[in-house]
Order: structure tokens, then C-alpha cells, then sequence
């Protein structure tokens, strides 16, 4: 049995992750990112990313972290948690959806911080150098429409899984 002071540290920590991955997630794709994209070419685009990716990478990977730690605390603690794998509530299905969706929008993610804006970067730097000609524009662009695909489906799944969050909880 988990303390009452230790369940209600697991909420609110739960709670102050999702605000601040999801959080920064609406800020960059509906805010920033958009703002950026008007005003700057593909290669500055990609620089004033890489800036982003700097400050909110580590909140938002250690956000991820959080909110897989104290999602199993709150899960176990829950009296419709009736063991790994059993959906037999509209809580599981719930609860296993959200999961499975947490699990894409990690691996998005991961694809993004580990390749799609290092590409980028690569880019940048080698028209920097003069190593490449105008036809990398091409790939610039190709991973910069991947960006912005990947950053609103993130986000789409982070409005889902707090729609089947709200329906958890109300079950």
C-alpha cells in the first residue's frame, strides 16, 4: 500500500510533467515554430532549432521520465489495476491506449532529437563550410516538413492522451 503523501507527491508530480511536456509541445508547434518558419530560411530555421532543442530537450526528456514513473505509481495504486496486460475495464482500455500513444509520442521524440535535427544541423554546417551546393536545400527542406509533420503529430497525441486521461478518471 503507497502512503497518501507519497500517492499525492506521484499526482502532482504527474501533473507538473504533463504541463510541461505538453506544455512546451503546444507553445513550440502552434506558437514558435510557426512564427520561425515565416520569417526565417530553412537553414536559419534550423539553427534557431537547434537553440530550442538546447533548452527544452533535457525538460522535456526528464519530463518523459517523470511522467513513466509516477503514471506506474498512480496505475498500481488504482483499486480498477487488476494486474499487467488486463484490460477487462473501460479504466484498462483506457489506460492501455494512453500507453500505447505514450510509447509513440517517446519514440517521435527520440527520432527527432536524434536524428531528424541533427540532419538539420549537419546541414547547416556543411553550407556553412561550403561543402555543399543549393541541392541540399532539398534535403533541408524534406527534414524541415518532417519537423513540422512529427511536431504536430507529437502534439496530437498529447491531446489524446489527456482526453483518455479525463476518461480514466471519470471511470
Amino acid at each position: 500500500m503507497i502512503p497518501d503523501w507519497a500517492l499525492t507527491a506521484a499526482y502532482w508530480l504527474h501533473m507538473l510533467a504533463t504541463v510541461v511536456w505538453i506544455g512546451g509541445l503546444v507553445t513550440l508547434s502552434l506558437f514558435v515554430l510557426p512564427s520561425a518558419r515565416k520569417v526565417l530560411a530553412p537553414s536559419e530555421y534550423a539553427l534557431v532549432l537547434e537553440r530550442i532543442q538546447k533548452r527544452i530537450d533535457p525538460a522535456a526528456w526528464f519530463s518523459l521520465v517523470l511522467l513513466l514513473g509516477t503514471g506506474m505509481i498512480q496505475m498500481s495504486s488504482n483499486p480498477n489495476y487488476e494486474g499487467f496486460l488486463v484490460v477487462d475495464n473501460r479504466w484498462a482500455v483506457a489506460l492501455l491506449i494512453k500507453h500505447i500513444m505514450f510509447v509513440g509520442m517517446a519514440v517521435i521524440s527520440a527520432y527527432m532529437t536524434w536524428w531528424v535535427l541533427p540532419g538539420m544541423r549537419r546541414i547547416v554546417l556543411q553550407q556553412a563550410k561550403g561543402k555543399i551546393d543549393s541541392q541540399a536545400d532539398d534535403e533541408t527542406v524534406s527534414l524541415y516538413k518532417r519537423e513540422v509533420y512529427l511536431s504536430r503529430l507529437n502534439l496530437i497525441l498529447g491531446v489524446v492522451i489527456l482526453a483518455l486521461t479525463a476518461m480514466a478518471r471519470t471511470s
